[in-house]
């Protein structure tokens, strides 16, 4: 038996909330596959797409009613862990009982996560969120004001201050469901961003990276395996060119040399790769596996994704 954190991505859960429905009800499957064979779960998610669906969203009706107070991104972090956890808890819950799992109980803990006002990340935007935008659209935002990257080849998007994650406040409470054998939902989107001072905690506008973030839900929850589910079935080099190489097995060696190569975008694949490079580091004979969120089980099988190894 192993206790596995299935680190899913934003991108890969999709924004419209019936085609979230949909994937959520794919990836259950193999969740509670796992749990079936004895095994224990813990869920990470990303929300890139789903927090800047929010902050739009928002932020246009705002302005629509002439009220001037844009949603701090804190809030929409918050919304987006209450509306992909619950997604995520009715397909679990549904496959539990389609496959006949008893006992598990499927939690959200809604997850502030601890990052440094002076963190270097919030002078140098990086993390993607929201939908892609043409170059003319992109143009448009940047003379608003707005930080605009072109993402591999898919288009323009937002990118906002990413900080890397210190502690989960709720790690204790995390520990606790999931050595009682249930199925928790945490550090959605990477947490809630907050910072103390004098012992008073209270949000930052940010977005932290899900896949740092999961690292340290790994640690705190004791897993011994990391699946890093994203939008692709394996990791490539030459990403979008016509050399482009799919990966099945990457050493630590060997990250290092593609991460000098600049071949792992800043904003998407670079935080999985060295998320799984951590979580390698972090324990004897520890393995991360990134694929996409239907070839879970294949890629914990050995059959497809990509291993990062020692």
């Amino acid at each position: 038996m192993a206790r596995i954190l299935v680190s899913l991505g934003g991108n890969a859960l999709g924004v419209d909330f019936d085609e979230l429905v949909e994937t959520v009800g794919v990836i259950a499957e193999p969740i509670v596959g796992l749990l079936r064979d004895g095994h224990e779960v813990v869920v990470c998610h990303g929300n890139g797409p789903q927090v800047g669906m929010i902050k739009t969203d928002i932020d246009l009706g705002k302005a629509g009613l002439h009220e001037g107070r844009v949603m701090p991104l804190s809030e929409c972090v918050a919304m987006s862990q209450s509306y992909i956890g619950y997604h995520l808890q009715n397909a679990i819950e549904n496959q539990l009982h389609k496959q006949g799992v008893e006992g598990k109980v499927v939690a959200t803990v809604v997850s502030r996560c601890l990052v440094d006002a002076d963190d270097p990340g919030f002078a140098n935007p990086t993390k993607p969120i929201g939908a892609f935008f043409d170059k003319a659209t992109a143009d448009a935002m940047t003379a608003e004001g707005k930080t605009m990257i072109e993402d591999s080849g898919r288009g323009y998007r937002e990118v906002v201050a990413s900080p890397h994650p210190i502690e989960i406040l709720e790690k204790d409470a995390v520990r606790e469901l999931v050595s009682a054998g249930h199925v928790v939902i945490a550090g959605g989107g990477g947490g809630i961003p907050v910072v103390t001072k004098n012992g008073w905690t209270k949000a930052i506008d940010a977005v932290i990276d899900k896949d740092r973030t999961s690292i340290l839900l790994a640690a705190d929850t004791g897993c011994d395996a990391l699946a890093i589910l994203t939008g692709v079935e394996k990791v490539a080099i030459n990403f979008n060119k016509p050399n482009q190489r799919d990966l099945d097995q990457i050493t630590l060696a060997e990250c290092e040399q593609y991460i000098g190569e600049g071949q792992f975008p800043a904003g998407s694949m670079l935080p999985k790769i060295e998320a799984a490079m951590d979580f390698v580091k972090s324990g004897t004979n520890r393995r991360t596996l990134i694929t996409s969120l239907d070839k879970m089980v294949e890629g914990l099988q050995g059959k497809t994704g990509t291993w990062v190894v020692a």
